[in-house]
């Protein structure tokens, strides 16, 4: 086993090397320069251990993403890389899926290794190292991997991974020994369109997990077009070259059979679907979902009772910025990020956009705060994607951190030679009871530039402090290990059902001893591309004592649970 203090020695070793290309990188990479921009935090960064490191090599994650690029600057080439977290074997920590690229052009054939891997997790606590188990799993895609989505879909306690592609999707059902089976009779997987992110959710209080699927754009390899810059340059397209489309929602029949009911349910409006995230938005005990859509108006589908939706963003403020103006909204996430008792709204845009936080008043209707936040300046020389709420050091306040890489050619990248020149930093930003600055120079490692797009988060140790995984295109992903929040309180809690599995939009509010709460949510969606580690876990700051808390489930049952201990993982299970 690796343990937390070789990891940190070996990764100072690996900066140091790094050192003179970052350095080189600052002077053509946007963002790069929030490193030298303050003195005094330049000092924090020489005097603190660094919040994340880098640990994928040490532990045995060593996929290469490959987008199939051929020069063509076919479309899906700039938005693939998707990762997943889950506990595949039920031994109570968090394996990792990595989808693959492969090359596009159909006359070409696939690699051996353009194929999608899953790493078995065998930490034990404090401590951590994966093995690749992709060929004896039967987890084995060669699709052209877009998102992913995890949940049991036959309540048999068993998490189930399903793969949203460009091309035809799949579905595979965990068979509860380490090893899966695809499951081709499903109405899920004949959806051949160009698929990103993809939600499993209980739409219906049914007691079984439907599933939501965002679609980008009528794109095929065979109808590709030429799109051009300002220079007359060959450029990627951007989402308005083509047509939208319309997501879809199948429902659970029963033992994970699925039928589409999208039409019949509400889900019809058009746009470039690219995050999606569900929760309770307007407090009504439905679970509503939210989707970002690429340069059109977002959508607010608001459960109307028994799994049926009506679009509600314009009405409830989310469709657009407070500018009234359509954003180029990837990624996606939602979170109490001021502690008041509601969802609130975060997501990640085009460079000059800024990213956008949306402020809920407490019955669902949102207001556009980016800017009296502090989160409008950190990221308007930035193109996100990948984002999530995280309470990195346990404080109690939920930060935000997000991954970032152009979609279009950057011409000091392109002078320098640099290979794929959509290269960005990423941003981590520090929630100061409800205002946030930028602190990603706590981080080092995210200011190594990359093409990055799904951002996972999850205990990967069970040390009880958010790990992070970055998916980088035509690159190996991050493994960040988080070394601040286990120096805090903290509380775990997994929310099963009667029937074993993790019930997905159920929440939690903790009383805490000052007589204060914080509101949490299971969930595995959000994001962009991306599956999440479904347990809660709370960061409790300097708080020592025991804690209550009251769950409200899916069903509408409500529980309360009285002097829980600290510093450990809860399995609360429904009667």
């Amino acid at each position: 086993m690796t343990s937390k203090l070789t990891v940190k020695l070996n990764n100072h070793v690996i900066n140091a090397m790094h050192t003179l290309w970052l350095l080189f990188l600052c002077l053509v990479l946007p963002g790069c320069q929030r490193q030298q921009a303050d003195s005094e935090s330049n000092k924090t960064v020489k005097t603190q251990k660094p919040v994340f490191i880098d640990v994928a090599e040490q532990v045995g994650v060593l996929m290469t993403h490959r987008n199939g690029m051929s020069g063509q600057l076919y479309y899906p080439e700039v938005m693939g890389a998707s990762a997943a977290l889950f506990d595949m074997d039920g031994d109570g920590d968090l394996d990792l899926y990595l989808g693959q690229g492969r090359q596009l052009e159909q006359e070409q054939p696939g690699l051996a290794e353009d194929r999608g891997r899953l790493y078995r997790n065998d930490a034990e606590r404090g401590s951590l190292q994966f093995t690749d188990v992709t060929e004896t799993s039967g987890l084995w895609s060669d699709g052209y991997a877009m998102g992913i989505a995890t949940g049991d879909v036959n309540n048999d306690g068993w998490t189930d991974v399903f793969l949203a592609n460009f091309g035809s999707n799949q579905l595979f059902i965990n068979q509860g020994d380490g090893t899966f089976s695809e499951s081709n009779q499903n109405a899920i997987t004949t959806d051949e369109l160009f698929s990103s992110s993809a939600a499993f959710v209980d739409v219906n209080a049914d007691g079984w997990l439907d599933l939501y699927v965002t679609h980008y754009i009528d794109y095929q390899i065979a109808t590709h077009s030429d799109c051009f810059n300002e220079t007359g340059a060959l450029e990627y397209c951007g989402p308005s070259s083509y047509p939208p489309l319309a997501d879809q929602l199948f429902i659970n029949t029963g033992d994970g059979a699925f039928r589409d009911e999208s039409a019949a349910r509400g889900i019809t409006k058009e746009g470039a679907g690219l995050g999606v995230v569900t929760a309770d938005l307007n407090a009504d005990g439905l679970i509503d979902v939210y989707v970002a859509n690429d340069q059109s108006h977002n959508f607010l589908w608001i459960n109307q009772g028994d799994g049926y939706f009506t679009d509600e963003a314009l009405f409830r403020g989310t469709a657009v910025n407070h500018h009234g103006l359509a954003e180029a909204s990837m990624g996606v996430d939602v979170g109490d990020v001021d502690n008041d008792g509601d969802y609130d709204l975060f997501m990640t845009h085009l460079l000059n956009e800024t990213n956008t936080t949306y402020l809920n008043d407490g019955g669902g209707y949102f207001s556009d705060m980016t800017a009296a936040l502090g989160m409008a300046d950190p990221s308007m020389g930035l193109t996100g994607f990948g984002a999530a709420f995280l309470d990195y050091d346990n404080d109690g306040w939920l930060d935000v951190l997000v991954a970032n890489g152009e979609v279009r050619h950057i011409k000091s990248q392109v002078d320098a030679g640099i290979d794929f020149p959509l290269k960005q930093t990423n941003l981590l930003l520090k929630n100061k009871a409800g205002t946030f600055s930028d602190l990603t120079h706590l981080a080092p490692v995210l200011l190594t530039p990359e093409v990055s797009r799904a951002l996972a988060v999850g205990d990967l140790d069970n040390d009880g402090d958010t790990d992070v995984i970055i998916t980088n295109i035509n690159a190996r992903a991050n493994v960040l290990v988080n070394q601040m929040g286990q120096d805090s309180s903290w509380l775990g809690l997994s929310l099963l059902t009667s029937s074993g599995r993790f019930d997905l939009g159920a929440w939690v509010i903790l009383k805490l001893s000052d007589g204060s709460t914080v509101k949490r949510r299971v969930r595995t969606d959000a994001s962009y591309l991306a599956a999440n580690d479904p347990r809660i876990l709370f960061g409790l700051s300097v708080h020592t004592q025991s804690v209550d808390l009251e769950v409200r489930w899916t069903n509408g049952q409500q529980d309360s649970y009285e002097g829980l201990e600290l510093n450990q993982y809860h399995i609360l299970q429904q009667q």
